[in-house]
């Protein structure tokens, strides 16, 4: 809105804008050869070409300042992702109903993770029951994207399906429990870097695991964006991801899918420059062609209304 408001400003300033004093003696002389009315006639559509032109000019200068801005953004996103090398692979576990679910059924949504065991006697609970506040607060606004919540055992000795099904109903209603083998959780808690160790077992068999406590922000693009730790509250990390949100800018989502998916995006925003030049010039010849049949109108309209035009000028 911002942009449009400036554009329409500057329209209005050109509209009043009186031409320089060597222009205007030119104009004049011009001007003074030729009766009132296509004297008239011809002060109006030069002030109406140059209103046109300066506008285009501006409209143009405006949509490439924010095409160079998306694609600045793009790639900075890309560097930041590249250089953190968090939750770039994929996974494939199975959830608490019993279906196989992999890191490609997520994509699209934005997703809110967490690690941890459903014999975690307080901070687990603890963690949960703040991802589901933040869940519920962003649902509550209705501009923004439903936000998925995730959990990911660091236990698959003890939480088989039957054991996340019984937890995941004590948090919200639209938590995604998964598990899976040892080698496939592993595999999951590796790409986020996620540490988890099994303590000594007690007399009953019993035993803790020690894992790190974080909850992760997972992009539609299937990327990891941001991280909360315990000292954050709920309505910190519901402001986080709401600016992450609106500030999102979106990556290609088949490049995610494999290894080579940095080099991919490379090559899409190479690609993507060499459309600007192209795009420009199309630009270019649009608004001519929208000035030169704006001007023509003008004179046909005018050229049938001599006599009003007259009657104006006096």
């Amino acid at each position: 809105m911002l942009g449009v408001r400036c554009i329409l400003l500057c329209l209005h300033r050109t509209a009043q804008y009186r031409y320089p004093i060597g222009l205007e003696r030119v104009l004049t002389r011009s001007l003074s050869r030729t009766p009132d009315s296509s004297r008239a006639a011809l002060k109006l559509r030069t002030r109406l070409g140059v209103t046109l032109l300066v506008g285009a000019g501006l409209v143009g200068a405006w949509w490439w300042v924010e095409r160079e801005k998306q694609q600045r953004r793009r790639r900075q996103r890309v560097e930041q992702l590249h250089a953190v090398a968090l939750g770039q692979g994929t996974f494939s576990l199975l959830d608490h109903t019993g279906h196989r679910r992999t890191k490609q059924d997520f994509l699209g949504r934005w997703v809110l993770l967490y690690f941890g065991f459903t014999h975690c006697p307080d901070i687990c609970p603890d963690e949960l029951d703040k991802l589901s506040a933040v869940v519920s607060a962003l649902d509550r606004d209705p501009a923004l994207p439903r936000l998925q919540p995730l959990f990911i055992t660091v236990d698959p000795e003890r939480d088989d399906v039957a054991a996340l099904a019984r937890y995941v109903r004590d948090f919200h209603p639209r938590l995604v429990g998964l598990t899976g083998t040892p080698e496939e959780v592993q595999h999951a808690g590796r790409d986020f870097r996620v540490y988890a160790s099994a303590g000594p077992k007690d007399e009953d068999g019993d035993y803790m695991v020690d894992h790190s406590v974080l909850l992760y922000l997972v992009s539609p693009d299937g990327l990891f964006l941001d991280y909360y730790n315990r000292t954050k509250s709920p309505e910190q990390i519901a402001d986080s991801i709401r600016n992450h949100i609106r500030n999102h800018v979106p990556l290609e989502i088949g490049a995610v899918l494999c290894d080579g998916w940095v080099g991919e995006l490379a090559q899409l925003d190479r690609q993507n420059r060499a459309h600007q030049l192209e795009s420009a010039s199309v630009l270019k010849r649009s608004v001519a062609r929208c000035v030169l049949s704006s001007v023509r109108h003008m004179e046909s309209t005018l050229s049938s209304r001599p006599a009003a035009l007259s009657t104006s000028t006096e």
